[in-house]
């Protein structure tokens, strides 16, 4: 188990002042069977007045407005989280079971449906259906065919933007975690199985020294079901470990991204980006 502290700085400048901006921020982790939330906070320049909520998928939003003229806007996430590792323990679910399962809760049938960003390119398609038919097990196939897909697809930043998809990642061959974990989930779900998109953090040293800060980045993985949830992040190719923080799940990329929003202002907008983790136990 390892004890993260995590600083998440993100905001807009305006190249002006802008009238008014409507934002949602998805920053915070919350307490799950594997990670529990020390301490957790938000602030937010200019300051204004945050009215919390668990969404639809069970993230935790901070919805804010900021009514007064602003050239710029700050948003800043502080979190001290307990996290142990997720190892993969397939449960022996029959391809048959696993349909009849996933085909009574909602849950999981949302997460069958293929979505613009997700959809898988055609010969995601087939080397999903090859791994698939040589399993008897598909909680095995899944693990192999999101491995397969991290062995595919070489992280490379700047080749895709936020707004890419799975198939233009896969012809590529090239992008960065949520190009990853779009292609692995579209993949999964043309086979049959459920799979999610999960936001968070990871570490980016697996021997990181206590009291140390090192600068990290938002990172994306992914979960299927097999009889329950099991995770595991192509983008490295390793399950969920004690290095993990999730923060969001849905499913895909526009369900969970760190900060969203819409200002009233004829100025263009530039992001920016800083995360910070240090490991205090």
């Amino acid at each position: 188990m390892k004890r993260l502290r995590i600083e998440h700085i993100t905001g807009f400048s305006y190249g002006g002042e802008v009238a008014a901006s409507y934002n949602e921020a998805r920053m915070l982790p919350g307490t799950t069977d594997s990670q529990f939330v020390l301490s957790s906070s938000l602030e937010i320049d200019p300051a204004t007045s945050i009215n919390s909520y668990i969404d639809y998928f069970g993230t935790r939003v901070s919805s804010f407005d900021v009514q007064s003229r602003h050239p710029s806007l700050r948003v800043t996430a502080r979190s001290l989280v307990e996290v142990r590792p997720r190892p993969i323990e397939h449960a022996g679910i029959t391809w048959e079971r696993l349909h009849v399962e996933a085909s009574r809760q909602i849950e999981t049938v949302e997460q069958l449906t293929v979505t613009d960003r997700t959809r898988p390119h055609p010969e995601v398609a087939e080397i999903a259906a090859t791994i698939a038919g040589r399993h008897d097990d598909p909680g095995e196939a899944a693990h192999e065919i999101t491995a397969a897909i991290g062995d595919a697809v070489e992280y490379v930043y700047g080749v895709t933007g936020v707004h890419s998809t799975a198939a233009d990642a896969w012809v590529a061959r090239k992008g960065v975690c949520q190009d990853m974990a779009h292609i692995a989930i579209g993949a999964l779900r043309s086979v049959g199985i459920p799979a999610r998109y999960v936001s968070g953090y990871l570490h980016p040293r697996a021997n990181a020294e206590i009291g140390v800060a090192v600068a990290g980045e938002s990172h994306a993985w992914v979960e299927w079901f097999a009889g329950d949830w099991q995770g595991f992040d192509p983008t490295n190719n390793i399950e969920i470990g004690d290095r993990h923080v999730l923060v969001g799940r849905g499913r895909d990329y526009n369900d969970v991204p760190p900060l969203r929003g819409v200002y009233a202002g004829g100025h263009a907008s530039q992001l920016s980006v800083k995360v910070t983790i240090t490991r205090e136990a």
